[in-house]
């Protein structure tokens, strides 16, 4: 609040005395930011409007029909689309603001309806038939140009997703799919090459300069898709699981120092959970193996979680500390 105006209209006597300490008052309070808070209820808004047309036509597709709810539902993202591309910005390789503070929630509304009429057309109609991969394909490649044209990591993170499951589906057997048995050897190496392959995307992003500020969203998906890989394989590769838990140590070590680079302790605490479920895993493996879970076993393990715990703890509070200190 500028109040230079009203410090010269005391002064010359327009204003009184109590109404200036009023106005001093109110220039003294801190602003509070509700960014944050508006933005959760946009986007909360958004989902619970996706959820609530999910449910109207669960609900009562016998008596809407399967036309009028398909026509619905197009109308609703063909609207959100127009107004994307009539106000958007002009494209470049970096950064774009939104236009408008509601430009980014109805992105969000479009592509999110897009999906709900795709999945409405294969399961009524059978659009694709027993090729679940291409229904999965074309809203990928939809999301990803979307994400990329107008700059929108949330629409990223839906195209990644949708990334994941193409693949995933693409190299599962159709058995696989119906018995819902997803502990196979190709769904864990398929997680590991994702996982590698969203890393190098990451790297590409941020040395090439397109999108850069991309980087945290892959880097964030790969992360995570190969740190649980490299545990579903230490899981389920029980001969060899030395191999894997090696695997798992030197990813890490690799993330690891990246993140120390970065400053991201957002990371180093990632790394170190999965680093840390591995660990427990193995000691409590070779606990058993060595004498069966006794109570000698179990004090073991129990001495295990406190030691291990504490120096979790230390570890990351150095980290956060040195991190900061590097910021």
């Amino acid at each position: 609040m500028n109040t230079n105006v009203f410090d010269q209209l005391h002064s010359e006597g327009f204003i009184s005395g109590d109404s200036y300490e009023k106005i001093q008052l109110q220039r003294n309070k801190a602003l509070v930011s509700v960014h944050w808070e508006i933005k959760t209820l946009l986007y909360l808004g958004i989902l619970l409007f996706s959820a609530g047309l999910g449910t109207l036509v669960y609900k009562n597709i016998d008596s809407i029909g399967h036309q009028i709810t398909l026509l619905f539902i197009a109308l609703v993202c063909t609207g959100c689309c127009y107004y994307c591309f009539k106000n958007k910005l002009p494209f470049s390789t970096g950064k774009v603001v939104a236009p408008n503070s509601f430009f980014d929630y109805v992105l969000i509304l479009a592509c999110c309806t897009f999906l709900t009429f795709i999945a409405y057309l294969q399961f009524q109609y059978n659009l694709f038939g027993n090729r679940y991969g291409l229904a999965i394909f074309f809203p990928m490649l939809l999301l990803f140009f979307y994400a990329y044209y107008f700059d929108h990591a949330g629409v990223l993170s839906m195209a990644i997703v949708n990334l994941a499951a193409w693949v995933g589906i693409t190299i599962t057997p159709l058995q696989v799919l119906t018995s819902n048995d997803f502990n196979t050897s190709p769904v864990i190496f398929t997680g590991i090459a994702l996982g590698i392959f969203l890393m190098i995307i990451a790297w590409a992003t941020r040395k090439m300069s397109i999108k850069d500020h991309f980087e945290f969203t892959y880097a964030n998906f790969g992360t995570h898709i190969l740190l649980i890989s490299l545990l579903a394989a230490l899981f389920h590769f029980e001969i060899l699981n030395i191999i894997w838990f090696l695997s798992l140590v030197i990813s890490s070590y690799f993330l690891y120092r990246k993140a120390v680079l970065n400053s991201s302790f957002y990371f180093v605490l990632v790394i170190a959970f999965y680093v840390y479920i591995g660990t427990s895993y193995v000691v409590l493996n070779f606990l058993d193996r060595l004498s069966g879970f006794n109570e000698g076993s179990l004090y073991a393990a129990f001495f295990y979680f406190i030691i291990s715990g504490i120096v979790l703890a230390l570890f990351l509070i150095r980290c956060n500390k040195k991190l900061k200190e590097t910021c």
